[in-house]
């Protein structure tokens, strides 16, 4: 069988950097083929060429046998190749409907003059929605959609142009489970009408529940393709990370030491109600909870992010005064957001500027920065954090989600914390970089660091938490030490 989609030996290279080196892949008709790799392995680039947004430096892509150029995006879609990125690419202050035809409006002729046919437009989009099985407002604000139905509305989108090729790319990373399943249906849908796929995740469940075969690449080169059935999970993420990796999970020990810090009777109207727990010295405590059950919002009350009604932060034995986020790092408590690029990192300024942002008025004098100690730290914590960027000067939005996690616990290090909140910390992130966070997590508590770990990875508080405590609905339902108890389905009945 000719494959949909071939690309054979495809080099791409950038001013210092080989991005791509004899790039191979191979996609069949009504396939889904997964595509893994590490942060950074050059997954994204090879997107990118694949729907021109780049252009090869040199090989072949050819579609259904026949040796094409893809000038740019537009040419791509025009070819029936279309990409959903995991973060969409709508136009938020449009309708639903615009945002499916702008740019290719069907039109009509009225006299001498060519119209858009927004009747001829409304039945197509009723059309696609319906084979989709998607209940669709065609005329809401796209801006006012969940981020599930702007994925949906993005399907469409590619319906619209007729795409008999999809690419996916980390489809599920801002979704609930609900939502995922909802997706994983609509997927299953148009595999069933011949559309061919590409899905790009870091997430094992979802590669071996959904594809057929899957392609791994590593540092922008092709390593192997298998099918799904015929490997294993610990044989691909071999492939990935280029070693053996027999527990993701570095947890060891730790004698757990006294109480240090303390949550009181914390409340926050509609939000959060009477939480109160402890958290000893050298402990990962997880929080679990389904996806609105008020683990960020009691991480913002208790670091000044957020205001609480009521409630006491104890640190050492002494009552807490924190009005804002400034106080909170200043006594030592210091919070890394669920999401690195809108609230964690300014990923338009540099690794040095992102690390030390924080702390400037710890290493200034009469309002000047000492610009030698700021570039030590920031070497310092490349270092210790194994950041892969070519120097401290490079612009945090050119990193790998990976690297960009990193610099975001660089950013939260470099405050010294004795409490450390850190939101979804692997969010985004393969599991080579996964492994290299757990080890940082442990070392800092290992070296008394009292860590707080919010996680939707339930397999990831099992394998890192000392305790797990777990949040419905603003309010502690339940705690749990590490043993025999503290299993998946437990934590997720007492979640649900």
């Amino acid at each position: 069988m000719t494959p949909i989609l071939k690309l054979e030996n495809i080099q791409k290279s950038f001013p210092g950097v080989r991005a791509l080196h004899n790039m191979q892949i191979e996609l069949m008709p009504g396939e889904i083929l997964a595509v893994c790799g590490e942060n950074g392995a050059g997954k994204s680039t090879l997107m990118k060429v694949i729907t021109g947004v780049y252009h090869a430096d040199a090989g072949n892509i050819y579609l259904n046998g026949e040796k094409i150029t893809i000038k740019e995006p537009n040419d791509a879609y025009s070819k029936g190749i279309a990409i959903i990125f995991q973060e969409t690419s709508l136009f938020k202050d449009l309708t639903v409907l615009e945002n499916l035809f702008v740019g290719h409006e069907p039109r009509r002729q009225v006299g001498p003059f060519k119209v858009i046919d927004y009747d001829l437009m409304r039945s197509k989009a009723q059309e696609i929605f319906k084979f989709l099985g998607v209940d669709m407002d065609l005329d809401v604000i796209v801006d006012k959609l969940g981020v599930a139905s702007k994925q949906m509305v993005e399907i469409a989108k590619a319906m619209t142009y007729g795409a008999k090729i999809l690419i996916l790319d980390e489809p599920t990373a801002a979704l609930t489970n609900k939502e995922v399943r909802a997706l994983f249906s609509t997927i299953a849908r148009l595999k069933e009408q011949g559309i061919s796929m590409i899905y790009i995740s870091h997430r094992m469940e979802e590669i071996f529940e959904l594809a057929d075969r899957v392609t791994v690449i590593r540092d922008g080169e092709y390593v192997n393709t298998a099918n799904i059935n015929e490997v294993t999970e610990n044989q691909l993420i071999t492939w990935m990370v280029g070693r053996e990796m027999s527990n993701i999970y570095p947890k060891t020990d730790l004698e757990i030491g006294d109480v240090m810090f303390e949550v009181q009777h914390m409340n926050r109207s509609g939000l959060i109600n009477d939480v109160s727990f402890k958290l000893c010295k050298n402990e990962i405590l997880g929080i679990a909870g389904l996806a609105g059950a008020g683990r960020t919002e009691l991480a913002e009350c208790i670091c000044g992010l957020m205001s609480k009604d009521s409630g006491k932060v104890i640190l050492n034995g002494k009552e807490l005064e924190i009005s804002d986020y400034k106080d909170a790092i200043a006594q030592g408590i210091v919070y890394a957001s669920e999401d690195r690029k809108k609230y964690g990192l300014v990923i338009a300024m540099s690794v040095m500027e992102n690390t030390t942002m924080s702390i400037l008025d710890r290493i200034s004098k009469s309002s000047l920065i000492n610009f030698g100690t700021e570039r030590e730290l920031t070497d310092q914590y490349m270092k210790e954090l194994q950041v892969k960027a070519p120097n401290r000067d490079f612009v945090v939005e050119n990193l790998s989600g990976g690297n960009q996690q990193k610099v975001l616990l660089s950013k939260a290090l470099v405050a010294k914390p004795q409490v450390l909140i850190l939101d979804e910390p692997t969010r985004g992130v393969d599991v080579g970089a996964k492994y290299e966070i757990y080890k940082i997590i442990e070392k800092l508590a290992a070296q008394g660091v009292s860590i707080i770990m919010i996680s939707s990875d339930m397999p990831e508080l099992l394998g890192m938490a000392d305790r797990i405590l777990v949040i419905k609905a603003g309010k502690l339902v339940w705690e749990v030490k590490r043993g025999p108890d503290m299993t998946q389905e437990k934590i997720l009945e007492k979640a649900l």
